[in-house]
Parts: C-alpha cells; structure tokens; sequence
C-alpha cells in the first residue's frame, strides 16, 4: 500500500510545483491571502475534498476534509500560505501549503481501503496573528487524532519545541505642554517608555536564560519642544513554556505600572497580536516521520535545533499529538526570511524537494491509519505531556 501511495506522487507532482510557484509570484500577507487559499481549495476540491472557508471568523481559513466513510482515525495536514511584508515567501509558505495539499490528496488515494479521515486545515497569518490559535481554542482538533505540519529550512531538522509568546502594547497617555516654556505643566509619556524599557533591561538579570523580551517605542512624541502626551510601546515576551512566561509577563507589566506612578501618566495594556503557546513535539510521532524522510533517500535528518521563535503550532500541540518538523533545501547556512530562501523554493531541486515532504507526510498519515498499535503510543505519550 506504501508503494501505491508513493506513486501517486508522479500524478501529482507538476501541479504541485505550479501552485507553489503560483505561491511565489504572488505572495499575501496574512489574513490576505484570498487567492492563495482559493487556488489550495479549488486543488482539493478537484479531488474530491469537501471544503468550508472563512472558519473560525478568519476569511482566509478553510477546512477541507475527505471521509472514506469507514471507521478510523482522522489525520490532519496543517497549510501556511502567508507571505513576508518586503520580502515574499522568504519563510517558504509557499512550500509548507502545497505540501500540506499535497500530502492530504496523496492520503486520499489510499483512504478508502484502509478508513478513517484525512483533514487538510488552511491556517493564515502565522507570521503575524496565527489562525491556529482560534482553531485550538474552538475545537476545530477535537474529532482530530494527530496534526502534522513541514517546514522548509536549509537542512532537514527533527520536530522540535519554540517558546510560548505573548505580543504585549503598553499606551501611556499624558499632558502636552511647551517643554520649554511650561514644562511644569506636563506629563511625559514618552518618559514612562523609557523608564519601562529600563525596568525591563534590569530585569534581564533575573528570568531563566531561554526568556526573551524584545520591544520598540511605537509612538514617542510630535516635536522636541511638545511634551510628548502619548507614547505606546509594544514587546514580545517569550519563554519555554506557558507557566514561566505569565510569571514573566506579570513582572513586566508590574514594571509598566511602575512606570506610570512614576511619571504620572495613564496607562493601557493590551495584547495586540494573539498569544502562541509552547510547541510539544510528539516524540512517537516525529521519529516516524523522521523514518519515512530517510525512506525517501534524505541522507540525514539532525536533531532539533534550539529554537528562540514562536509558531502558532504551538497552540495545536496542546490539544493534540503535533509536529513540525523540517525539511533541508540542500543549502547549509540558508537563512530563512530573507530574498535568497524565497528564490530557494522554486528551483527544479526544491520541486523535487516539495515532492518527497509531501511523500513522507502522507506516509506518516498512512502509519497512524493502518497500525492501532502506533497510534495508541503516539495517544499515550500525547497525554502524558499535557497531563490528560
């Protein structure tokens, strides 16, 4: 059966790089990508997949499903297809899309004789405000049994953790006045920012060594001579996991309040991007898609990396057994989000590439439907890491 799966890949391949390509050429950003979704949606559609957009109050969503309408287990293949401001699809959504597409349709040729579901979920605007993390939090994964997701680096990696993340904005409001002539009669906004960012710079020194905040003045004033009457500042606070990082954030906002009894200004916290949770890998899970990457002839598949990033498949692997691992371009050193990866992804190699990620993904699929044994062990290990 592995072998018929594996051969459906030549069937299937040219159109794969077309949509990919198409991808490129016309990359979205996220929450925007209307023609990427359709062009993903009208491929499933044409193999019999039974689509739903604009889930999850997202436009660009969709949930695409094929039911052998036999028992089994239902396998889902997550699609990015959001591209970079200034730059395209320098992260390779172009790629981790049509894989996805791919992988779903490939599972679908060999379905109905072995039961179950395959699920294809299109997940906008993972560089910015994820879609994954409605999707979790509105049991979009309750009737899904594993979820997998493949990235596209410059060697291929081992599905490892990324740290939980929350996007915190802190708006000062104060008083403007001449800063020359009548200074006593303001309230500095911007001063509050700056003794935010200090506070935090002295607390640096004492959080775990994978924390990391990072922030910018958003709004810092009109004019020298005007004292500045808002100011707004907006950090990234990240950490390995969910419990260390609203201890963190919890400091950082005793920090900003700090900050406006200091100077007398009014202050407002919000997030202003969704927050991600740390990613779970599921071990079982990951290791029988590392055998089927070198089942295709991948040479070498390395540990995870340490990763300081957050993806919003972090969420989802707390709801259900997830992966999200990645798969080598052949370019040692390639540095994602830049011109030269996006260029990367439709040369004939990556096609190839796309070809053999979209294989072994399928093939993963195709171990959790056709061994309960697997699957109970992928369920087991997923319990145990969130405590079901």
């Amino acid at each position: 059966m592995k072998d018929l799966l594996k051969a459906q890949i030549e069937n299937l391949q040219e159109k794969l790089w077309e949509m990919s390509d198409y991808l490129y050429y016309h990359p979205e950003l996220g929450d925007q990508e209307y023609n990427s979704m359709q062009l993903l949606v009208n491929f499933l559609e044409e193999h019999q997949f039974s689509v739903e957009t604009g889930i999850v109050g997202r436009t660009t969503a969709f949930k695409a499903v094929y039911d052998s309408k036999k028992s089994g287990p239902t396998i889902a293949y997550l699609s990015e297809y959001d591209a970079l401001p200034g730059i395209g699809h320098g992260c390779g959504h172009n790629m981790i899309g049509t894989m996805s597409a791919g992988a779903g349709v490939l599972l679908s040729k060999v379905i109905d004789q072995i039961g179950g579901r395959v699920v294809v979920l299109g997940t906008p605007a993972e560089e910015t405000n994820g879609a994954k993390v409605p999707m979790a939090e509105q049991g979009i994964f309750d009737d899904i049994d594993a979820a997998m997701i493949l990235h596209p680096s410059d060697e291929s990696y081992e599905s490892g953790e990324s740290l939980a993340m929350d996007a915190i904005q802190f708006d000062y409001r104060g008083q403007s006045s001449h800063a020359a002539a009548a200074p006593e009669q303001g309230i500095n906004a911007l001063d509050a920012v700056i003794q935010l960012f200090n506070g935090v710079n002295a607390l640096r020194q004492h959080v775990t060594s994978d924390v990391r905040i990072h922030g910018i003045i958003k709004e810092g004033g009109l004019a020298a001579n005007i004292v500045p009457d808002k100011a707004v500042a907006q950090f990234y606070v990240r950490a390995k996991d969910r419990g260390n990082l609203n201890e963190v954030v919890e400091k950082v906002k005793n920090i900003a309040n700090g900050a406006a009894l200091m100077t007398g200004a009014k202050l407002t916290i919000e997030n202003y991007e969704l927050s991600y949770d740390n990613m779970i890998t599921n071990q079982t899970l990951s290791q029988l898609f590392t055998k089927n990457l070198l089942s295709l002839g991948t040479a070498e598949v390395k540990k995870a990396k340490d990763s300081y990033g957050s993806i919003d498949m972090g969420n989802v692997s707390q709801v259900v057994p997830a992966i999200h691992p990645y798969i080598g371009l052949d370019s040692p050193g390639l540095c994602a989000h830049t011109q030269e990866f996006a260029d990367k992804t439709i040369t004939d190699n990556s096609h190839k590439i796309l070809s053999k990620g979209a294989v072994a993904l399928a093939l993963t699929g195709y171990d959790l439907l056709s061994n309960k044994e697997e699957l109970e062990k992928v369920q087991k290990e997923f319990r145990k890491a969130v405590n079901v």
